[in-house]
C-alpha cells in the first residue's frame, strides 16, 4: 500500500510536465508565425505590369475645331422671265445634273422660235434670188453684155443675203436657248433644299430670281482653324510637316466617322484679327453624316517625330504638381517617378517626346499595390498587354498576413 501511494504523485508530476511542454511549444509556434509574414519575413514582392519603351516614328496629332462645307454649291436662278407652272423635284432629295426642276411658261419663247425661223426662211429666199442673179450676170459681164458695175452690185447683194441668213440663224438659236431656259435644270448633282418659289410665282431674269439651292456633300470640305503659333511649334518640333495627313472626324456625340479624310493645304496667311490660319481637308460623306455648316472636331497629324515613344494612357498621371509623370522600374526593380513631356494622343496612348529613353521599363498596372508599401520597395516585373492586369494586392500569403 505504501508503494502504491508513493507512485501516484510521480505520475501526476510527469503528466503535468508533458502538458506544460506542449503548451510552450504551441506558444512558440504562434509567436513565430507573425515573423514569417512581417515586412522583413520574406513576403513576396508585388507584381506590376510594365512595357519596354522603344523609339519609333510617330505622327504628332492635334485636335481642332472645323466647319463642314460642300465641295460644290449651285444657286438655281431664273434665266428668263415668266410664270412658274410646275415644281418637278422633291425637296431635300438628291438630284442629278441636268434633271428638270421647274417649268416656266414656255409659250412666249416658243412663239419667238417660230418668228425667228420665219425670218430665217425669208433671208434664205432672198439669198437664193441674189445668188441666181449674180450667177446669171457672170457670163454676161465677160462678154461685155452688161457693165461691170451691174455685176458688182449683184455680187454684193448676194453677200448681203448670205449675211442676213447667218443673222437669222443666230436669232433662231437665241430663241431656242431662251425656250430651253423655260425648263429649269439642275446645274450640278447633289442634295437640293426647299423650293424658294412656288407654282404661279413670277420670276425674272433681270433680277436673277433664286429658285432653289443645290449642294454637293460627297465628299465634304472641312475648314479647320488653328493657332499659327501652335502650327509653327509642331512643324519646328518635327522638323517639317506631314504630307497628306489623315484626318479623323469626331461628331458632337463623341463618335468618330468610319471614313478618314486627308489634309489638302494650309492657308499661307495669318488672320490678323484672330492670329489663326485656316486648313482645309476633304472627307468622304456617302451617307450624309456631315451636313453643310455643321461644327465638328477633327484629329489630324501635322508632323512626324522620328524618335517618339508610345505609352498607354493609364501609365501617365497628367497635370500634377510636377507636370506629366509616370513610374519607371529601374534595374533594381524599384519604381521611381519620372517627369515626361507629352506630344499628342494616339488612340488610347500618349506620345512621349521627352523624358524617356529606349529600353526603359514603364509601369502600366499595379499602382494600387505601391500605396501599401514604403517607397523604394522592389517589385516583381511582369510584361503588360492590353486587357491584362497584374494579380491584385491581398492575394495568397499577403491575405493571410493581413487576416492575422
Amino acid at each position: 500500500m505504501r508503494s502504491h501511494h508513493s507512485t501516484l504523485p510521480l505520475t501526476r508530476i510527469a503528466a503535468a510536465t508533458l502538458v506544460a511542454a506542449a503548451l510552450l511549444s504551441a506558444c512558440g509556434k504562434k509567436d513565430a508565425a507573425p515573423a514569417a509574414g512581417g515586412p522583413g519575413g520574406g513576403m513576396p514582392a508585388p507584381e506590376v505590369g510594365v512595357i519596354t519603351t522603344k523609339f519609333e516614328s510617330v505622327a504628332l496629332q492635334t485636335e481642332l475645331p472645323a466647319r463642314a462645307e460642300p465641295v460644290r454649291t449651285a444657286q438655281v436662278r431664273a434665266r428668263v422671265n415668266g410664270v412658274v407652272l410646275k415644281r418637278l423635284f422633291t425637296e431635300g432629295s438628291e438630284v442629278r445634273e441636268g434633271q428638270s426642276l421647274f417649268q416656266i411658261d414656255p409659250a412666249p419663247y416658243q412663239a419667238q422660235v417660230a418668228a425667228a425661223q420665219a425670218d430665217l426662211g425669208r433671208a434664205q429666199a432672198s439669198l437664193t434670188q441674189a445668188a441666181s442673179l449674180a450667177e446669171r450676170y457672170k457670163p454676161l459681164v465677160e462678154a461685155n453684155a452688161i457693165s461691170k458695175l451691174e455685176y458688182t452690185n449683184a455680187v454684193a447683194a448676194q453677200k448681203q443675203a448670205e449675211a442676213a441668213v447667218a443673222a437669222s440663224r443666230a436669232q433662231v438659236r437665241i430663241a431656242q436657248i431662251n425656250s430651253g431656259y423655260a425648263n429649269v435644270n439642275a446645274p450640278i448633282s447633289g442634295r437640293i433644299g426647299r423650293a424658294l418659289v412656288t407654282e404661279g410665282a413670277l420670276v425674272s431674269a433681270a433680277e436673277a430670281t433664286q429658285m432653289a439651292l443645290i449642294q454637293q456633300n460627297n465628299p465634304m470640305y472641312l475648314n479647320i482653324t488653328q493657332s499659327a503659333t501652335q502650327l509653327q511649334r509642331l512643324r519646328k518640333q518635327a522638323g517639317g510637316g506631314a504630307k497628306d495627313a489623315p484626318v479623323t472626324v469626331m461628331l458632337d456625340d463623341g463618335t468618330e466617322l468610319p471614313t478618314r479624310g486627308r489634309l489638302l493645304f494650309s492657308d499661307v496667311t495669318v488672320d490678323p484679327g484672330t492670329g489663326q490660319v485656316t486648313l482645309r481637308a476633304t472627307v468622304p460623306n456617302p451617307d450624309n453624316a456631315l451636313l453643310p455648316g455643321q461644327y465638328v472636331r477633327v484629329r489630324l497629324a501635322q508632323a512626324q517625330v522620328p524618335n517618339g515613344i508610345i505609352v498607354p494612357q493609364q501609365a501617365v498621371t497628367r497635370g500634377g504638381a510636377q507636370g506629366d509623370t509616370l513610374m519607371v522600374v529601374g534595374a533594381d526593380n524599384k519604381p521611381t517617378p519620372r517627369t515626361v513631356k507629352i506630344g499628342s494622343q494616339q488612340g488610347a496612348s500618349w506620345v512621349v517626346t521627352e523624358g524617356l529613353k529606349e529600353g526603359e521599363r514603364v509601369m502600366v498596372d499595379g499602382f494600387q499595390k505601391l500605396q501599401m508599401l514604403p517607397p523604394g520597395t522592389p517589385v516583381k516585373v511582369v510584361p503588360w498587354a492590353p486587357g491584362t492586369a497584374a494579380p491584385a494586392a491581398g492575394s495568397g500569403a499577403t491575405v493571410s498576413a493581413a487576416a492575422r
